[in-house]
């Protein structure tokens, strides 16, 4: 038991490692989608190819102290806690974890082992690829993952010649991209869209942005 605990929390480590470096092929979520829908749409492109519009956008819509924090934002888990948990808490090195090593769905062993493994990735990974990761194989439309596969689907564009208004956009989808249409957007997903891009705004200003704004 204890050999195999042992080479378990190697492979881990390994992948964890691995995926520090090279592009991430695929996700628990990918391919459940794809057995779902059929197939998924999914490009991967290096930070230099993302615009830093959505880079800005998707750290203001999701995680404005992702410079400042070292996986978990206390004060964000607080308030959540504080608003009956109505309202999300997680870092985007939290649901960086959960998209890429671990599945979707609310469970605790899930949760415990989302909080393990993410100290872990990061003291291995510069929060610039925290961020890329993250922006590669997030799902901003039904089956669409990843920065540039959501630019060009709902833009025409490359991820790298995204407006600041197409960038707020697609992190307005974020938290809910099946039920919300980045190209057609609502009154209210515009008005999340605007205030993103004043957020987005606001962090380059102050310096939020410093951990992977190049």
């Amino acid at each position: 038991m204890v050999r195999g605990l042992a080479l378990g929390l190697v492979v881990i480590m390994g992948w964890i490692i691995a995926y520090g470096f090279v592009p991430v092929p695929t996700t628990a979520h990918m391919i459940a989608e794809s057995r779902r829908m059929g197939d998924v749409t999914y490009d991967w492109v290096g930070m230099s190819d993302i615009s830093v519009h959505l880079q800005r956008a998707a750290v203001a819509a999701e995680d404005a102290n992702f410079c400042l924090h070292w996986g978990f934002d206390m004060a964000a888990i607080r308030d959540a806690i504080a608003a009956g948990a109505t309202r999300g808490g997680s870092t985007i090195s939290q649901q960086t974890v959960k998209n890429a090593f671990l599945w979707h769905g609310r469970s605790w062993l899930r949760k415990a082992m989302e909080a393990t493994i993410t100290p872990v990735v990061e003291l291995t990974w510069p929060k610039r690829r925290i961020l890329e990761v993250y922006l590669n194989i997030a799902e901003f439309g039904p089956s669409i993952f990843g920065a540039d596969a959501a630019a060009q689907h709902h833009f025409g564009v490359t991820a790298a010649d995204l407006t600041p208004r197409q960038a707020a956009l697609l992190a307005a989808v974020l938290p809910n991209p099946r039920e919300r249409n980045a190209a057609a957007p609502s009154d209210t997903l515009d008005r999340r869209a605007r205030s993103i891009a004043d957020g987005a705004a606001t962090i380059a200003a102050d310096g939020r942005d410093s951990c992977f704004a190049n």
